[in-house]
This record gives C-alpha cells, sequence and structure tokens, in this order.
C-alpha cells in the first residue's frame, strides 16, 4: 500500500505572482491611453450633420451695397470720402464689403439724381441743359418749329454798349423808360386792372452761353420766366437763326391769361452775348405785331 501523498498547496494567479511595480506600470499605461483617446475625441472637428443641426447666428452687417456704412463703424478714410462727396446727384459711393476690403472693381448700384428745383441753383454734377429739359414750364423745343418772315431793320435804334447790342427803337405808344435792372428798356403804357405791360428789353446775357447759340437761346428764354406771373408755362411758336445768333418766339400762359415773348441772343463782340428779350401781355396783343419788328431789327454795334 504506497503512502498518502501530502496535498499540493493552492497555486497563486498569475497577477500575484508579478510584482507591484509591474502592475502600476501597467495601470500608467492604461490610464495614458484612456486620456489619450478622450483628447482626441474633443480635437477632432464635428461631422456635418452636426454642424447643420447647431444654431444659425445672423451677420451683424448685412453684405449690401446700397447704402452708407452706418456712421459707429466710419473710419478716418470714409470721414474723409463724405467731405469731398459730390453733393447731391452723385451717385452714392458703394458700402465697403464687411468680409475684407472692398474691391477696386466694385460700382456702386445706379441711383436716378433727383430733378432740379426750378429757380434753386444748379447742384455740381447737372449741366444747365439738364436742368432746362427737367423744368415742366419747358417743353422740348420740336424737332421742326415753323419759322417766321423776318423784316427789314429799322432806321431808328437804341445802342447799348453794354451788350453790344442796337435794338430798334419803336415809336409811339412805346417810350423809353429806366432801364434797371436791364441797359435799355423801352416799354408801353399800362393797362387799368393789369399790373403787365408790354416791354423791350436788352443786356449782356444772364445765363452761360453753350455751344450751340440755339441752346443759349432756350435757356435765355427760361431766364424770361422770371419776369411772367408765378406759374408761367411756354409753348414755342418759332426757331430760327439770325446774323450771329439765334431767335426763338413763344406763348407764355399763366392761369387764364398769356402772353406772347421772343428773345434774340446775338454776339455783339464783347465778353458774353447779348441778350433782346420782348414780351407784350394779351391786354395789348394790338402790339404783338412789334415782337417780330423787334427780333428782325436786332443787331451787333460791330
Amino acid at each position: 500500500m504506497r503512502p498518502a501523498t501530502p496535498a499540493s498547496p493552492p497555486r497563486r494567479s498569475r497577477i500575484g505572482d508579478l510584482p507591484m511595480r509591474v502592475i502600476y506600470r501597467g495601470l500608467a499605461v492604461v490610464v495614458t491611453v484612456v486620456v489619450a483617446a478622450v483628447a482626441l475625441v474633443l480635437v477632432l472637428p464635428q461631422e456635418p450633420d452636426e454642424v447643420a443641426a447647431g444654431p444659425i447666428t445672423a451677420p451683424s452687417t448685412p453684405p449690401s451695397s446700397s447704402g452708407p456704412a452706418p456712421a459707429a463703424s466710419a473710419t478716418p478714410q470714409a470721414v474723409a470720402a463724405t467731405a469731398g462727396a459730390t453733393p447731391i446727384g452723385s451717385a452714392p459711393a458703394a458700402s465697403p464689403d464687411p468680409t475684407g476690403p472692398a474691391s477696386s472693381g466694385s460700382v456702386a448700384s445706379a441711383t436716378p439724381r433727383p430733378t432740379p428745383t426750378p429757380g434753386t441753383s444748379l447742384a455740381p454734377g447737372y449741366t444747365a441743359m439738364e436742368a432746362l429739359y427737367a423744368d415742366a414750364r419747358l417743353p422740348r423745343l420740336p424737332a421742326k418749329v415753323r419759322r417766321i418772315s423776318l423784316g427789314a431793320a429799322g432806321k431808328h435804334v437804341i445802342r447799348d454798349r453794354r451788350s453790344g447790342l442796337a435794338v430798334p427803337r419803336l415809336g409811339r405808344p412805346w417810350k423809353t423808360y429806366g432801364p434797371a435792372p436791364f441797359t435799355s428798356r423801352q416799354v408801353l403804357p399800362k393797362t387799368r386792372g393789369s399790373a403787365l405791360r408790354g416791354t423791350i428789353a436788352t443786356c449782356p446775357l444772364p445765363i452761360e452761353a453753350q455751344e450751340h447759340p440755339r441752346d443759349t437761346a432756350l435757356l435765355a428764354a427760361r431766364w424770361t420766366l422770371n419776369h411772367h406771373p408765378k406759374g408761367a408755362k411756354v409753348r414755342w411758336m418759332a426757331s430760327q437763326p439770325v446774323k450771329d445768333g439765334w431767335m426763338l418766339v413763344y406763348q407764355v400762359t399763366y392761369g387764364k391769361r398769356s402772353s406772347r415773348a421772343a428773345v434774340a441772343v446775338v454776339d455783339g463782340g464783347m465778353s458774353k452775348p447779348g441778350l433782346a428779350f420782348v414780351s407784350v401781355p394779351d391786354a395789348q396783343k394790338k402790339r404783338w405785331r412789334d415782337i417780330t419788328s423787334v427780333v428782325s431789327g436786332v443787331r451787333a454795334l460791330g
């Protein structure tokens, strides 16, 4: 009979066989790996679906060039540009792009220029002819306007050396009168119940001369409305060249009344052309025939 074999001692686990420093080292490696994984998740960008699902913030300044930038954000360059800006009419400059410097090729949106107010000074950027065409009191001169037959110049004239013109001196009932604010003047007697009366006047051209004498005469006719009642409107009757200038005949209506008038712009050899102006109200319409006599006899003094 075999002798009994003593029982074997229980086996220790593998971890129990390892030294403690090895265990700690392994735990440190695991912790390092976990921390690195978390950091990697935080650093990586979000998926596109997550960006789309997030809130959308409106831009603080709309990317528009239709108006000026707010005053609070004006730069010294913008202030300097505003100080030298063209007054009215000019198209406003485009606002700078909020996302970066403005492109040198950007163009401001076109803005209609306001119509000049009759009787006010022209703003820079307008021409005298543009203001004329914007004036509702004067229609466009038709391409074909009738011409009138001009008679011979009379023997008796008034010599206006300031305008460089000679104009017919008409007989009674016309008479010479104090020239101011013109440089020569003839008038008809006043009629009862009316402050208006026939007038023939000359003076140096009170407006800027244009390249074409017809345009100068149009501007002169517009200027004469200052000497007609308020609300006067023009209807063109005749337009034609005269020696050294241009002549216009027109009807001026104001309410239920009217006048017949004419201007002749003639180069009299002075620094500015001379203007001859005649107007006769309908209360004295028997003298309307004198208008043709006046414009027929306007001459440069030479």
